[in-house]
């Protein structure tokens, strides 16, 4: 192939539309576990606003039940003023429909966070709690000491082996951005205990995009830290850990666990589906996009 042809056939990749997110299809099985995953959102400004649109519009034909948020819920203050302009009227349709939200913390969250009704956390910084047969574990990535890891061992132990284990935090263990890159002293805490007790999914955020890795030890990992904020042109894809990403507009996901299969779809702030795919449990391994 010339010169010129090869550019042509690149540009015609990078130009390809992405699909509508009508196109992908949920299976909606009776008794699923149906939820969406937000991260770094709590600007307050358009790009939040539109993102959550979206996400009230996708819920018409997708009805997950609650929302989990990856940190940086709220930059900027924690006034009265800013938990109403930075969560509860972004959200108020989906909050209005009953959906919860359950929290984890950021580096940009402050502790009032704790106990905010909307947020789910009780207090704590970190809690787990389980939908059908999923285990979600919220864990607090700004201060991961001793007792935490003990309290994360324990949970995963005592998990029932029926559970789907999914955790969620922060600050990602892998990441293709150039911005922060990996968590790697969390990952060498972390990662043992996730591939020792059987975790199958993990969801992160800090880095403003979207991206989802090729599975590593088994496990599946996610970052969706662009639901407020966006940091373009950031991905690095080169680095042989990505298996999709998206940097070029807000995204949100949407999640279904039926069963032995976890199907994902991500979606951008304009409606269009930037990945998606399944996860079946035995073997951890994502499949192919659709």
């Amino acid at each position: 192939m010339n010169r010129r042809l090869l550019i042509l056939a690149v540009l015609a990749v990078l130009c390809a539309p992405l699909q509508r997110a009508g196109q992908f299809k949920f299976p909606v099985k009776q008794g699923s576990v149906r939820f969406a995953v937000i991260g770094d959102m709590g600007t307050g400004k358009k790009g939040q606003y539109e993102t959550a649109q979206e996400m009230v519009q996708m819920r018409r034909s997708f009805p997950f039940d609650f929302v989990i948020t990856l940190g940086d819920n709220i930059y900027g203050g924690n006034a009265p003023s800013d938990f109403e302009k930075k969560f509860d009227l972004p959200y108020k349709p989906l909050l209005d429909a009953g959906v919860k939200f359950y929290a984890s913390l950021g580096n940009h969250d402050g502790p009032a966070e704790r106990s905010y009704k909307f947020f789910n956390m009780n207090g704590a910084n970190y809690y787990a709690f389980t939908k059908g047969n999923a285990r979600l574990l919220a864990l607090d990535s700004n201060y991961m000491d001793p007792k935490q890891l003990e309290w994360l061992r324990s949970q995963l132990q005592d998990a029932s082996p029926s559970d789907w284990k999914i955790c969620y935090f922060h600050h990602p263990l892998y990441s293709s951005a150039r911005k922060h890159g990996p968590a790697t002293d969390l990952r060498l805490l972390l990662q043992p205990l996730f591939v020792q007790y059987g975790v199958n999914v993990v969801f992160s955020g800090h880095e403003h995009v979207y991206e989802r890795m090729k599975p590593q030890d088994g496990i599946s990992y996610f970052i969706e830290g662009a639901s407020g904020q966006l940091r373009y042109g950031n991905l690095e894809p080169n680095n042989g850990i990505m298996a999709k990403g998206f940097d070029t507009d807000n995204s949100f996901m949407l999640v279904e666990v039926a069963g032995d299969a976890m199907y994902f779809q991500t979606v951008s702030r304009t409606g269009e589906t930037v990945d998606s795919g399944a996860i079946e449990r035995n073997a951890r391994i994502p499949g192919p996009s659709r």
